[in-house]
């Protein structure tokens, strides 16, 4: 630890541990809660403080951030409100295993329990959403709990942390030592344990690579590669977890979540060994908890609360999934032989699924499944994609290509609104790389003002806007169980083109499947945000499906 020799105030304090660990951005709405951390801001021009319209957005942003970098996601919201708005970038953090650490106001201690101005109690709020959700009490634990904050953000399986900052604390003023930067402590896979694995891969017929988690840096990911090619492995990827693995490879075999093709369930099901690689194999991955159980299971993941949790692992290694890439790619590969038809016919099945089929011959406005095909051939290998929840998200997971990691922005919980935030945060933290964002109208209309935050920020992405007048998803299943009735689902939506306007964006609109392209080289060519309405056909509601 370092002493200063002049009393700091504690917003001061904080901010100096925010710096000390890496922290160059943070997200926020501002609060007069947090007044001091505001000021010390100031003095402080390493850390990018990007101001949103909505606490939604800004932890949204927060998520995005961390799932990009790996680092943790940084979030300041006043008390009261600005929580209960944060709290969805919390639940998506905690599902998608991101690391954030979210500070929120806090009345000043003598008030609490009395039902102060905005007061909560977050232990409560958030005790089912966060890791771990601390209060600083007094201004000299504030290098100590910073650092405890990180450390459950970033250990074991990472996600989000949730601060409360009394105002006494950070108005308050004191000589305080500073905390050293936090160092991660990372499990390496047991050398029992992969030599178990090489037996028990050795001896399989029908071996099957799922892929998921978080984590993963440049090595753990080419050590995957080289793993996965040496003994000629299929690869599927977990939910929203497509971008792990090239999508281009021999080897990939496609994704197991919403829209997944038959084919790739019936192969699941029939594996007679699963490596399951950093996935928590999640309900939508399972498909209800009905696709796995019978199959013999080696479960790798860097939690140890994880492991057996849900299904039984006959071989469960604790390891940070990087060092378990780096070691398994150094062991001797095994005769793949006996599966080389298997992993080439799952190959097959995954490019026919993943191929766009002719339109069908009643449709009208825009072939999504075109403009998917298109976005494959132009976007650069390096390009963020984006989207939020919604049935249209069905043709970008299904139909695009996915080449590199951390190219993948997508809740893993389902979030309307996530997409547009989450590209925002993408573009200021890589501006050289194109990024794109699909919406629904309703996803959309969750956070449309963010808009004006990615023009003061001057960050040019691309939003799609993918418009069939309805709650698409919810109608698909009023469809299913109440035929003909439908309710609730309807959307009147507003003029996109003149609403992006008004921000100062470029917009367009694009009712033909031809205009698209020329649309989208405008879009990227224009230096500012820019919006792209497609207006779909509402009965075309999954790529194989139509209302009608």
């Amino acid at each position: 630890m370092s002493d200063f020799n002049q009393p700091r105030n504690g917003g001061q304090i904080l901010v100096q541990a925010l710096q000390a660990n890496g922290v160059d951005t943070l997200y926020c709405v501002p609060g007069e809660s947090y007044l001091p951390v505001l000021d010390a801001l100031c003095d402080v021009p390493a850390i990018r403080t990007i101001v949103t319209r909505h606490e939604g957005a800004a932890s949204n942003m927060a998520d995005a951030y961390g799932k990009l970098t790996g680092r943790p996601g940084i979030c300041f919201v006043t008390r009261g409100p600005g929580a209960t708005h944060a709290s969805n970038g919390v639940h998506t953090a905690r599902q998608d295993s991101t690391p954030m650490i979210l500070f929120v106001g806090q009345v000043e201690s003598s008030f609490k329990g009395r039902e102060a101005f905005q007061e909560v109690d977050y232990g409560q709020m958030f005790g089912g959403l966060a890791k771990w959700v601390g209060e600083i009490d007094s201004i000299q634990r504030i290098p100590e709990i910073l650092s405890k904050a990180f450390s459950i953000a970033l250990s074991g399986r990472p996600g989000p942390v949730v601060i409360a900052l009394p105002e006494q604390v950070l108005f308050g003023t004191a000589q305080v030592a500073d905390a050293p930067p936090v160092r991660i402590a990372k499990a390496v896979p047991d050398t029992s344990a992969l030599a178990e694995l090489r037996k028990r891969l050795a001896t399989a017929r029908r071996p099957l690579v799922i892929l998921g988690g978080t984590g993963w840096d440049a090595e753990g990911s080419a050590a995957l590669r080289r793993f996965v090619h040496d003994n000629h492995l299929p690869v599927a990827a977990s939910f929203r977890r497509q971008d792990l693995f090239d999508n281009r490879d021999p080897h990939y075999v496609g994704q197991l979540g919403l829209g997944t093709s038959p084919k790739l369930l019936q192969r699941v099901k029939d594996a007679d060994l699963l490596l399951v690689i950093g996935s928590r194999l999640s309900e939508t991955v399972s498909q209800g908890y009905t696709l796995f159980g019978d199959q013999p299971l080696i479960h790798v993941h860097p939690d140890p609360q994880e492991l057996n949790r849900v299904y039984h692992a006959e071989l469960p290694i604790l390891a940070s999934l990087s060092h378990f890439a780096v070691a398994a790619a150094q062991l001797e590969p095994v005769d793949a032989s006996t599966w080389k038809d298997w992993t080439a016919a799952a190959r097959a099945d995954y490019l026919e699924h993943s191929t766009p089929p002719a339109p069908h011959p009643q449709l009208a406005g825009v072939d999504m499944g075109a403009v998917m095909a298109h976005l494959n051939d132009v976007l650069p290998d390096d390009a963020i994609i984006s989207n939020g929840a919604g049935n249209y998200t069905v043709w970008v997971h299904r139909f695009y290509r996915y080449r590199q990691p951390a190219t993948e922005l997508a809740p893993t919980n389902g979030a309307m609104g996530y997409g547009l935030p989450a590209a925002i945060a993408a573009k200021l933290h890589a501006p050289q790389r194109t990024v794109v964002c699909f919406a629904g109208d309703g996803c959309f209309m969750m956070y449309p003002q963010e808009l004006a935050t990615a023009m003061q920020f001057k960050a040019p992405l691309v939003v799609i806007v993918v418009n069939n007048s309805m709650l698409g998803t919810i109608r698909m299943h009023q469809e299913r169980e109440y035929p003909g009735r439908v309710s609730a689902t309807e959307l009147a939506n507003p003029d996109f083109i003149g609403l992006a306007r008004a921000f100062g964006a470029h917009a367009e609109r694009v009712e033909r499947t031809a205009d698209f392209a020329g649309a989208f080289e405008r879009a990227q060519a224009v230096g500012v945000p820019a919006l792209i309405e497609l207006c779909v056909d509402p009965k075309q509601i999954t790529p194989q499906a139509r209302l009608d």
